[in-house]
């Protein structure tokens, strides 16, 4: 029998939704927060995406998530930005102002936009 080259045949789909949830949240700052130093939002400080005080920021999905961070419509540099989610007093975003930059002034717009996914993927093969 001569030498003969094996090999599987397999032809199939995969259908797969993304499911994204994002969640916004809004802030006015109160004071001027000068550059070297934190700002520091409490999630009891912000408002949700319907006008409603927030009591809890949402969790990230490992893997699976991101968040933004916007100043006045601009959107940040997400290594000057730490998420923390949770309740009243755990829940909180903050803002490391960069030495010798600009300061954020009073009565800004902060933006925190969270966004999970919830991927489900589903296959049928032939062999």
């Amino acid at each position: 029998m001569a030498l003969q080259l094996m090999k599987i045949a397999i032809s199939g789909t995969i259908d797969t939704d993304v499911n994204p949830d994002s969640s916004k949240f809004f802030y006015i700052t109160t004071a001027d927060t000068a550059a070297g130093s934190t700002l520091s939002i409490d999630a009891a400080s912000f408002l949700g995406d319907d006008g409603e005080e927030v009591t809890t920021l949402p969790e990230l999905a490992e893997d699976n998530s991101y968040f933004t961070v916007e100043i006045n419509g601009v959107e940040q540099m997400q290594g000057i930005s730490t998420y923390t989610p949770g309740a009243t007093g755990t829940g909180s975003l903050d803002i490391a102002v960069p030495a010798g930059g600009e300061s954020i002034p009073a009565n800004q717009t902060v933006i925190l936009q969270v966004v999970n996914f919830a991927a489900t993927s589903s296959g049928t093969f032939d062999t």
